[in-house]
């Protein structure tokens, strides 16, 4: 007669308090540690990627984000160019064009400080010799005004504007007759100032 195979009670206590078998046991070890190296693993390359990556597409963003910020202050540059040449011409236009028989000469003498270069010697040479003589003796008045205007291009230094242009002319007790034209007016800063160098009918 064979007797039942006798358990310790510390063997049965351990088996029941784990509700596993020993090979379960391993099994679960084993998936433990797998875990474990594999969180080191992910944690060394999420301190590769903040230590090495991230400095190398920052470096390689710079450029971009240069040239980006550059593009932008030269647009806001432009801009403030643009605005303050299209000024200019209109005030220099109404000036250069508008005068009264007794000021004559004192209207013109003011406008030629909005110009610089080759056409303000033409324009000097223009009023003193034909204007400003005409002027006075034929009791001539000018008024210029601008209805429209709109920048060509705009740098720094240079800048082109389009005008419509409109002059009301009396000659002596006459009636007042209009003239309209369109003029491509070239500034060049000069001193901090849009002066007019170029004065051309369109």
């Amino acid at each position: 007669m064979r007797w039942p195979k006798l358990r310790r009670a510390d063997d049965q206590a351990v088996a029941d308090s784990a509700g596993e078998t020993p090979a379960e046991q391993v099994l679960t070890v084993s998936a433990e540690d797998g875990e474990s190296v594999g969180a080191e693993r992910r944690f060394r390359w999420a301190r590769a990627f903040a230590y090495w990556l991230l400095p190398a597409v920052a470096l390689l963003l710079a450029p971009v984000t240069g040239y980006l910020k550059w593009q932008d202050v030269s647009a806001r540059d432009s801009q403030v160019a643009s605005a303050e040449a299209v000024r200019a011409a209109i005030d220099g236009t109404i000036a250069l064009l508008s005068y009264k028989p007794e000021t004559v000469e004192k209207d013109l003498d003011a406008a030629r400080t909005r110009m610089t270069g080759t056409f303000l010697n033409a324009y000097t040479s223009l009023t003193h010799d034909v204007v400003i003589p005409g002027a006075k003796q034929k009791q001539v008045s000018a008024v210029a005004t601008v209805p429209a205007a709109a920048s060509v291009r705009a740098t720094a230094d240079h800048a082109v504007v389009l005008l419509c242009v409109n002059q009301a002319v009396v000659v002596g007790q006459d009636a007042s007759t209009t003239t309209a034209s369109s003029v491509r007016v070239s500034l060049d800063k000069i001193g901090g100032r849009w002066l007019i160098s170029q004065f051309d009918p369109v």
